[in-house]
């Protein structure tokens, strides 16, 4: 019962009266990020697979410019990487708006992180079980290694939890992810800014 309806009932609420409580709050990060990332924009929008692979709309606070070199390629992440968007990041706060994907029923407060669309087709049918729940804003994975994990173990935690959702295992998932932001605790993999891509062989 919990799975199938109290879980998008409490996501709705909790989501709805969160962004009442710090919507001040994310404008100010929206404007200082605005200035930081040198007019590349304050949010970052992504199609991203959602609850049976339904592709929908990711929004997250972009952490970084858009520089790029003489040839017109995108610099290497660490230098595009601001130090507003190095703090926004280290803080988990560049997760935040995703509190709207909620509130709209795109994401739920708690499952698998939602991935790069490019990586459907490399899922095993085990993997691709990740898309039987509605992605989180945190998860089971990221409580056992967020970006410091391989993807064959990330892919394995998330299979786990959507067969054990439950309302504990949820309020287990908060608490971790709490500790672990204000902790700032694997925040990134071992050898880059960003989660190294997912080739569908690891």
């Amino acid at each position: 019962m919990y799975k199938y309806f109290f879980k998008r009932l409490l996501d709705f609420l909790i989501a709805l009266v969160a962004l009442i409580l710090i919507g001040w709050f994310l404008v100010i990060v929206a404007i200082l990020l605005h200035f930081a990332n040198k007019g590349a924009g304050a949010f970052f929008l992504q199609e991203r697979p959602g609850m049976n692979a339904k592709i929908f709309k990711v929004i997250k606070f972009k952490t970084m410019t858009d520089e790029r070199d003489a040839e017109g390629n995108l610099l290497p992440d660490t230098q595009r990487l601001t130090k507003v968007g190095l703090f926004v990041r280290s803080t988990s706060i560049d997760e935040l708006p995703q509190l709207i994907n909620v509130l709209k029923g795109d994401m739920s407060l708690i499952g698998p992180r939602p991935l790069l669309v490019q990586y459907l087709p490399l899922y095993s049918p085990e993997q691709a079980r990740r898309h039987e729940v509605r992605p989180g804003i945190s998860g089971w994975a990221q409580c056992h290694g967020r970006n410091a994990i391989s993807w064959e173990e990330k892919f394995k935690l998330d299979v786990w939890y959507v067969d054990h959702c439950t309302l504990p295992t949820d309020l287990k998932v908060i608490f971790i992810t709490v500790k672990n932001v204000l902790q700032r605790k694997d925040i990134n993999s071992a050898t880059s800014v960003t989660m190294e891509a997912f080739n569908g062989k690891n």
